[in-house]
C-alpha cells in the first residue's frame, strides 16, 4: 500500500468518523427530548439540550460553569485512565498466559466468567473496605469493568490465528513463543481494538462509580451531590459532558483502528 493510498484511506476514515459522531450526537439529543416529553418530566427537573447549552455557553455565569464541570471531567478522565490501563494490561497479560498454557486457561477461565457475572455495585463495598477510598480503589473498580470483557475478546483474537501458519513456524524451528509473537499477536489486532472500544465506556463507568462510592471527587460524585441539592442544571450539564467525552473517546479509538488497519493493509 502506497503512502498516498494510506493517506486517502485515513482521510476517508476521518470523514466517516466525524459523520458518525454528528449522527450519534443528534440521535442522543432526539432520544433525550423524546423521553422528557413521553414521561412528562417538568422543566424544573428535566433540562433540554438548549438548557444545557445556555448553562454552559450563553448565560453570564457560563464561563464559571464550564470551569467547574470541565474540572470535574478532568478528574473523572484521569480516574478512568487509571482503571483503563490497569484493566487492559491485566487482560493482555492473562490472555497471553491463557494462550500459551491451556491448562491455566481451563482452570481459571470459569472463575473469571463467574466474577464477570457479579455486578460491580455488589463488589464495590468489598473493594473499598480492602483498598480504602484512594486511587487503589479507583484502579480496582475500573480494572474490574475493563478486565473481563477485554480478556474474553483478546483470548478469542489470539485463538483466531491460522493453525497452518503456526505449524509452518514450528516446522522451521520456531517455538510456541515465536508462533505467538509472529502469528497470534498480529491476528489478534482486530480483537484488541474491539476490546479497546468496549473498554473506554467501561472505564468511565468504573470511574464514575468509584467517585460516587469511594473518592468523593469528579463528575460521579458531583452528579449525586447536585441531585441531592436540586441543582439540576449542573446535573444535566455533567451528564452531557461525560457522555460527549465517552462518544469522542470511542470515536478516537475507531480512528486509531482505521489508521492501524490502513498501515497494515487490513480490509475495512
Amino acid at each position: 500500500m502506497t503512502v498516498a493510498t494510506a493517506a486517502a484511506r485515513a482521510g476517508k476514515d476521518l470523514g466517516r468518523g466525524l459523520a458518525n459522531l454528528v449522527v450519534s450526537l443528534l440521535a442522543v439529543a432526539a432520544v433525550w427530548l423524546l423521553l422528557l416529553r413521553v414521561f412528562g418530566v417538568t422543566s424544573f427537573i428535566g433540562k433540554t439540550p438548549l438548557d444545557v447549552w445556555t448553562f454552559l455557553v450563553t448565560e453570564p455565569e457560563a464561563a464559571a460553569h464550564r470551569e467547574l464541570v470541565l474540572g470535574q471531567l478532568a478528574t473523572t478522565l484521569a480516574d478512568a485512565a487509571v482503571g483503563f490501563v490497569t484493566g487492559l494490561v491485566a487482560a493482555l497479560v492473562v490472555a497471553t498466559v491463557f494462550t500459551l498454557f491451556r491448562g491455566v486457561e481451563h482452570a481459571m477461565m470459569p472463575m473469571a466468567m463467574l466474577l464477570r457475572s457479579v455486578p460491580l455495585v455488589a463488589m464495590a463495598p468489598i473493594i473499598i473496605l480492602v483498598l480504602g477510598r484512594g486511587e487503589a480503589s479507583v484502579a480496582a473498580m475500573g480494572a474490574v469493568v475493563v478486565l473481563f470483557p477485554a480478556l474474553v475478546t483478546v483470548v478469542q483474537g489470539l485463538r483466531s490465528a491460522n493453525p497452518m501458519i503456526v505449524e509452518v513456524v514450528k516446522v522451521y524451528g520456531g517455538s510456541s513463543s515465536d508462533a505467538f509473537r509472529t502469528v497470534a499477536l498480529p491476528s489478534a489486532l482486530p480483537s484488541l481494538f474491539t476490546a479497546l472500544r468496549v473498554s473506554v465506556p467501561g472505564a468511565l463507568t468504573g470511574a464514575l462509580l468509584a467517585e460516587w462510592l469511594a473518592t468523593g471527587d469528579g463528575i460521579g460524585y458531583a452528579i449525586v451531590s447536585n441531585v441531592a441539592r436540586a441543582k439540576y442544571d449542573e446535573v444535566w450539564a455533567a451528564v452531557v459532558v461525560v457522555t460527549v467525552a465517552s462518544i469522542l473517546l470511542y470515536g478516537l479509538v475507531s480512528l486509531l483502528e482505521g489508521a492501524v488497519n490502513a498501515r497494515w493493509g487490513e480490509p475495512r
